[in-house]
């Protein structure tokens, strides 16, 4: 059976931040509207804040569909699922907000993230989740599968690259800046990223 709860406990806390991967399910407001569905990995970067407020990396990418969305309208939902160990799923269904690199709360939310090299993967944005109702399930039709390591090509890719040539990179893109259903997305060019901080070895 499932469980709703008031807020983030620290159960379901420490299982959202163990998880290597999760999802995230984004749509416009338009009734014939592009419904986005995303993977997310790179561990370290997706933070618990509060019991109320989750945040994670937007990194450089080929599109910016949750973006889009959550400037739109907010709607988000996250879920993580136990490939391991009992069988679980968590979702927060909430409001999101993208932070950009001249919001004033940059800063502190990048210090939250102590374990990523924001520079090596193309860092765009800091998505904020208020969280509007928590449930877990039982997950007894997800499979059982071993982690093994997070890849390591996205990293090669974009820590090549500088604010210039980023930008130059999402400017060829077709749904960098706009959406597929052509909402606004990532503002560009994208504001100087500022000193690097390198991952913790």
């Amino acid at each position: 059976m499932g469980k709703t709860y008031d807020g983030i406990t620290a159960r379901l806390r420490a299982f959202i931040e163990a998880q290597p991967v999760f999802f995230t399910a984004t749509a416009p407001l338009a009734g014939d509207g592009t419904i986005n569905l995303s993977p997310k990995g790179v561990s370290g970067s997706l933070m618990v804040l509060d019991e109320l407020t989750v945040a994670y990396l937007d990194f450089a990418g080929s599109n910016a569909e949750t973006v889009a969305h959550l400037r739109e309208n907010g709607r988000i939902t996250l879920m993580w699922c136990a490939f391991d160990g009992p069988p679980t799923i968590v979702r927060v269904h909430g409001r999101g907000e993208p932070v950009f690199r001249d919001d004033p709360r940059w800063a502190g939310l990048v210090a939250r993230f102590p374990a990523v090299d924001t520079g090596a993967h193309g860092l765009r944005a800091i998505v904020v989740v208020r969280a509007e109702l928590i449930r877990d399930t039982c997950g007894y039709a997800v499979p059982l599968m071993s982690y093994e390591q997070d890849r390591d090509l996205h990293a090669k890719r974009f820590a090549r690259e500088d604010d210039e040539s980023l930008n130059a990179y999402f400017s060829r893109k077709e749904h960098v800046a706009t959406s597929i259903d052509g909402l606004p997305a990532l503002p560009l060019p994208l504001p100087a990223s500022g000193p690097r901080k390198a991952a913790e070895g």
